[in-house]
This record gives structure tokens, sequence and C-alpha cells, in this order.
């Protein structure tokens, strides 16, 4: 046994007080120690940080630990002090004088770990006075905040790219959660400058029983779920700060042991129910989505989300909060079509991402999607998204009370046909126009209605063609290209399928409620029906509605008195950037032609 390797196992018991590392840790820290950078993806309760800070205690020198969260950064600070570390952090909830102290130390050479976040880092200033203190390691926790591939894309994280310029023979270590095969190909580009190592640790966590629901009025489906786990720890994610406080209000109205956790709260408040969270056994907390980040608390029970999360990784990451001693423990979604409303809402408003961006979060959404829907085994569509194949699980709501299914076949045959004569290139959007029918101008100008697949579906609703798509993603028959234009590929199970003239079964779209096929059956004998747009032109809707809003008002008239909803729909649905093209608009007359017509075409061009 090297020297080196002795000298982590001291730290690793003397430090931290375990024998031995965890399935993934041990390869991790051998590199470090070697000065050979690693991304590890390690599943949530992995325990990621133990894998920087042991190398940090063996090797000479200081380490520099980069942390998103303030409140993680404290955490992880308390923690390491507590074990007897060296360890302190710069930042903003901390005054003035108490920063200078604690770099005084770190120049004195009395620090060996260093939190600092990543805009206080990439500083001229910092960076100047660091290179000419003896940096030995730096890791970067949360590194898919890195990627612009990734779901929580920072700018300030992109900064760090520039690292190995300043510190050109320091190991970097990246560690996250959550990163597809896309993400983690762009975080190496970014980050690392020659040698190093990718360690992917298995996604799966056995342990968890995963449900998903949809909402049938979701008070009474938490409260049935919460009694009948009485006496036990859970954490309930809400989507809004007002919601976590009305959900711990009702629990606690009922009997139970709940508190509800957010950004809202004073610091003191959320440091006094983070340690009744850990210390007492049967708390329920009802969250927004940042509690659960560096706590401790292996037996947490259950996760419940009353709500549909922002993607796939944030939900990976938030149900991994729960069973994190091995234990079996349970996690339940509820889903409702109004979770996917509200989502893209979010999504479209984000002021300062860039379209493709914005593409590539609804294409994360779509796969969160596809999860909710999906008719097989759940652990494997989850876990095809993240590059694994596994076994059905005989541990989830599918494989233990197995759905009712129908026959497919000839829809997943016009849908395998409308993407193969499209040329692979195309989203699902503009996949279900071809079948639909729908004359976009986009698709005229591709003259893909000249295709044999259009129009071919044109009496199924684009809900159910948007449902099945997603199936067949969960299914394995499909593939979303998110590092591309998240476009539409046939996978080889796929092409398998069409060769083999295999059968494709699908769950009917839950979605797509009574009420919703009793609205549309009315709209086909209705040509006052509203038009059923599709997530791309959903978007375009919501900037033509604006300018409308801007010009009625300006003239003093109602909105409708510019345009009807119904013409808005249609100018969203053809995208016309013509003259010629806009007079085809429905509603649409020769004098609001001469005055509208470059105003919003304006709109569709931006």
């Amino acid at each position: 046994m090297s020297s080196s390797t002795s000298s982590q196992y001291a730290v690793l018991k003397d430090v931290f007080g375990y024998d031995s590392f965890r399935a993934g840790q041990e390869q991790v820290v051998d590199c470090l120690i070697n000065n050979t950078s690693v991304l590890a993806v390690m599943p949530t309760g992995a325990g990621k940080s133990l894998c920087f800070q042991v190398p940090a205690l063996v090797k000479e020198g200081l380490t520099i630990v980069v942390s998103p969260l303030v409140a993680l950064m404290q955490d992880q600070v308390s923690a390491l002090k507590l074990a007897g570390v060296a360890a302190d952090a710069i930042h903003s909830n901390q005054n003035r004088d108490t920063n200078v102290e604690v770099w005084q130390r770190v120049s004195n050479g009395d620090v060996k770990i260093l939190y600092l976040a990543p805009e206080r880092l990439m500083t001229e200033r910092m960076l100047g006075a660091l290179s000419r203190l003896p940096v030995s390691m730096i890791a970067i926790d949360e590194a898919h905040c890195l990627s612009q591939w990734g779901p929580a894309f920072r700018p300030d994280y992109a900064e760090l790219g520039n690292l190995s310029n300043t510190f050109p023979n320091v190991p970097i270590a990246a560690m996250t959660a959550t990163a597809d095969e896309a993400t983690r190909r762009d975080i190496e580009i970014q980050l690392f400058n020659g040698n190093h190592e990718t360690f992917v640790s298995g996604f799966d966590r056995p342990n968890l029983t995963l449900n998903v629901s949809m909402k049938k009025g979701w008070k009474d489906q938490l409260i049935d779920y919460v009694q009948s786990r009485k006496g036990v720890s859970g954490i309930i994610y809400c989507l809004s700060r007002k919601k976590t406080e009305e959900v711990a209000e009702m629990l606690r109205d009922e009997g139970m042991n709940a508190t509800a956790y957010h950004a809202g709260l004073s610091p003191e408040e959320r440091t006094e129910r983070q340690n009744r969270f850990v210390t007492e056994p049967d708390l329920v907390v009802a969250a927004t989505v940042a509690f659960g980040m560096g706590i401790d608390k292996p037996d947490v029970r259950y996760v419940f989300h009353t709500d549909l999360p922002a993607s796939i990784e944030a939900y990976y990451q938030e149900i991994g909060r729960a069973g994190r001693d091995g234990k079996e423990a349970d996690v339940h979604m509820l889903f409702g079509a109004g979770d996917i409303r509200l989502r893209k809402q979010f999504i479209e408003q984000e002021t300062n991402s860039s379209e493709d961006h914005k593409r590539r979060e609804v294409s994360r959404l779509n796969s969160l999607i596809t999860y909710a829907e999906a008719s097989s085994c759940r652990r494997q569509t989850l876990l095809n998204y993240f590059g694994e194949e596994p076994e059905p699980c005989g541990n989830c709501d599918n494989c233990l009370n197995p759905v009712e299914m129908k026959d497919g076949t000839d829809r997943a045959t016009l849908i395998f046909d409308a993407i193969y004569e499209t040329g692979e290139r195309y989203g699902q959007a503009h996949v279900i126009d071809v079948i639909c029918g729908k004359e976009t101008e986009k698709l005229l100008k591709a003259n893909h209605d000249n295709l044999s697949s259009f129009s071919k579906g044109e009496d199924i609703a684009r809900s159910e063609w948007q449902s099945l798509v997603r199936q067949m993603i969960s299914q394995g028959l499909l593939e979303v290209d998110i590092a591309g234009y998240s476009g539409l590929l046939i996978t080889s199970k796929g092409n398998e399928f069409q060769r083999t003239n295999a059968s494709f079964s699908y769950r009917d779209d839950a979605l797509v409620s009574k009420q919703q096929k009793a609205t549309r059956k009315k709209s086909k004998s209705s040509s006052n029906s509203s038009i059923d747009l599709s997530e791309r032109d959903s978007g375009l809707l919501t900037a033509l509605k604006k300018k409308r809003l801007e010009l009625a008002k300006a003239r003093g008239v109602p909105a409708y008195v510019i345009f009807t909803d119904k013409t808005l729909e249609d100018m969203a649905q053809r995208r016309p950037t013509t003259l010629e093209a806009f007079e085809r608009v429905k509603g649409v007359g020769k004098s609001k032609l001469k005055k509208f017509a470059d105003v919003f075409m304006d709109v569709i061009a931006e």
C-alpha cells in the first residue's frame, strides 16, 4: 500500500469516520491525489463531497470548492469544522470584516479548504490573489450548471471554463448528480484542458418505489398519502411558497407534524426548521425545490411532488433525497395537464434565455412528461434517459399494477413514416404538423405537404399524437436529439421494430379527460372551436397577444377589435412573412392587412 493510499484511508477513518469508501468513490479519490482531473457523475446521496474532501486533506496546499448556494457552503463548512478540518468560506451573507478575516487565514496557510461562489472566484482580483498561493485542487460542485446543455445552466458557472488557463497544473474535480450524455460532453469540453477521467456511477436507486398519479383533487390525494405514512419523515415539494404554507397548515389540521420551508423565511427560521427536520423522526416538510440540498437526513421515507418538476434531471435529484439509508422508500408525483401548461409558460417567460436554451428546456420537460405517461416500467424510462438499459424493476406502479393497453401499431407506423420522410431532422411539433396536415409556412416551404404521411392522422387530436410520441420515446423506439435541434430520431430498437413488423401498444392518454374528449367532439362540429396549437406556436401566440394589447391600448379599443383570438391562433400556425401570406390568415381584411401586417410580421420574425 503506497503512502498516499494509506493517507487517504487514514483521512477517511480519522476525519470522516468511515472504514471504507462507497462504490465509485475510491477511483475518483485516486485520480485527484495523482493530479488527474475528474468528472464524476454520482447519484444523490452517493457521497460526492467526500470524493474531493479526502484528496484535499491528503494533498499539500489549498483546495478551492466552487458551490452555487450560500446555505450549502455554510452547511458543508460547518460540518468540516466539526470534523476538525480547517475549512472556511467567503460569501455575500458575511460582512466585509468577516470575509477579510477569512482571507487573512487563507493567505497565512491556515485554511485547507476554501468555499467560494463562482461569481466571486472568477473576478480578476480573486484569481490573481489565489494564483500566488499553493492551490493544489479545484472542486466544482453541481457542475451541470456549467453546461449550456444542462437543465440549470448558469452564466456565472460558464466562466469556470477559464480555470485551467489560470491554474494549468491543478487538477479539477467536477461533481454532479444529474448529467445526461450531452451535458457530460459539454462539461468535458468546457472545463478540462488535457488529461482527465470521467466516472459515471449507476443512476439506479433500487430501493425507491416510483409512482405517478393523475391529479384528481390533489389535496385529498395528498392527505390520504401522508396519513397512510404517519409517523415517518417525508418531503412534499410544491411549486410556490404560498402552496408550501397551505400544505403544511392543511396537514397540521389533519393532526400531522408538518412545517413549511421556502426562501421567504428568515435565515433563523430556515435553520430552525432544518434542525427540526433532521431531529424529529415524524416531521413532514412542505418545501420548494431548494430544500434538501446538502442536508444529511438518511431516513426520509417518501418524497411527494404536488406539481410537475422542471425537468427529468430536477425530478431525479429531488427524489434522490428519499431513502438515502438504503432502506425502502416511496416517491410519488401528481401530474396534470395544467402542470404542463404552467411549466411551458415558465420557460417562455425566461427573459434572459436564448431560444436554443428554451428549446432544450422544452425537450427536457417533454422527457419528464414521457416518464409520467410511461406505460411500461418507470425505472426503465427514467434510466434510459441517463443512458442505462435496465431490466423491468418490478418495483414501480406500472410493474406492480400494469395499465390497460391499446394496440397502436398503425399509429406508430405513421409516426415512423413522418419522421423518416422528413429526414430525422425535425422536432415533435413539426412531425405532428405533418401527420395532422397543418399547412404551416415552415411545412410548406419544405414541401412536406407532398409527403405520403401528410394529413394521414388529421382525424386524431394533436394531444393524442403528442402522447403517442412520448410513449414511443419511453419504450425506446424514438429519442430526442437534445444536443442538436431537438429532432426526433429513430433508435436501433425502432428500426428493428419496423423490420420485424412488431406491434406497438400504448396507454390511452390519461391527460385527455372525458371533458376534453367531449370538447373535441363538439369542436369537430363547431366552427367556433379553438385551434389546437403546437408547443412551438403557443409561445408565438403569447407574443402576438401582447402586441395586440399594446396596439389596442394605444387606440383605446378592446383587444378583439384589432384581431380576434382565432385570427391570432391562425397567424401563430401559419407564421406569415409576406403580405400575400398574411392576407391568407383568417380574419385579415385589406384594411387590417395595410394597418397591421408589418407590425405582426415583425413579432413573427422576432
